[in-house]
């Protein structure tokens, strides 16, 4: 038999469940640290970052409508996936970053955990972000949280892989859907994440892939009227103050450039909180 011919690999976007390249054709060379081409990944465009929006709008209903049961279901399904393609994800983390197998195994094995870890909190962050409130009088006052809707992300642009699902990973377990801008260096490891999401059970349009330039895509993001909420975990290098300034023209809830440590506060921080009265039995 001849030698076969390689095959790349194609890294477009994800957006609304499919993946298509850019709709403006763009394309930019990935490079190892020793400066080898890696790949040509897709370089979204504004018209991307709009139909993003557009998919993960319609995808609010459906993935905030689950319960929150479901949805561990589903994040858990992710862990076991993206557990079955480890070897994948160690051999794109080590082109992309550099360093050793073994370091790209523990950034994988992490983010593995660190769906787990979330998946267990989508059935449980309600009784400790809610509570029961004192009133005066012969009624129930609760407060419940809810998600905030579509949530643009700039993922932290150090990591591969393990800073990607610490900044979308907290938003959907409340319900929330995501469109993320992934990092400009190190791009491919997040296409093949959502490769992994559209084969977890995660519905078309809850997670949305743009790669390419943060400074180019990240202002049109804030800006949006359909954007719920603006997540700056990425975006220290940016003007990110431009960027909560253009954010604050239709009020969307912004989570400043800081750590993105497993936490409570970034599952509650795209949340709303619902106050509902009842009567008590007049018996």
């Amino acid at each position: 038999m001849s030698k076969r011919l390689t095959v790349p690999k194609t890294y477009k976007l994800a957006i609304g469940g499919a993946f298509p390249r850019s709709e403006s054709g763009r394309t930019y060379e990935v490079v190892s640290p020793k400066g080898a081409f890696l790949a040509n990944a897709a370089k979204a465009s504004r018209k991307d970052a709009r139909d993003a929006v557009v998919a993960a709008r319609a995808a609010v209903k459906g993935w905030s409508g689950a319960t929150a049961y479901n949805r561990g279901q589903v994040l858990y399904r992710v862990a076991e996936i993206l557990e079955g393609r480890r070897a994948q994800f160690v051999d794109e983390i080590v082109d992309q970053e550099g360093g050793s197998a073994a370091a790209a195994g523990a950034q994988v094995d992490a983010a593995i955990d660190l769906w787990v870890w979330y998946a267990g909190w989508c059935d449980k962050y309600a009784q400790v972000g809610g509570n029961a409130n004192p009133v005066s009088g012969p009624y129930f006052n609760i407060s419940v949280p809810e998600p905030t809707g579509i949530v643009a992300t700039v993922a932290p642009q150090d990591s591969a892989l393990l800073g990607l699902v610490s900044a979308i990973a907290p938003a959907l377990v409340t319900g929330n859907t995501v469109v993320v801008v992934a990092s400009e260096r190190f791009p491919l490891s997040a296409i093949s994440l959502a490769e992994v999401l559209a084969t977890s059970d995660v519905p078309g349009g809850v997670v949305n892939v743009l790669t390419g330039s943060p400074a180019e895509i990240a202002p049109w993001l804030a800006s949006h009227a359909d954007v719920n909420a603006l997540d700056l975990a990425g975006a220290g290098a940016l003007d990110w103050v431009d960027l909560e300034i253009a954010a604050a023209d239709t009020l969307k809830r912004v989570l400043r450039p800081g750590t993105v440590e497993p936490s409570l506060d970034r599952i509650t921080a795209f949340t709303e909180t619902k106050t509902v009265w009842h009567t008590k039995s007049m018996v």
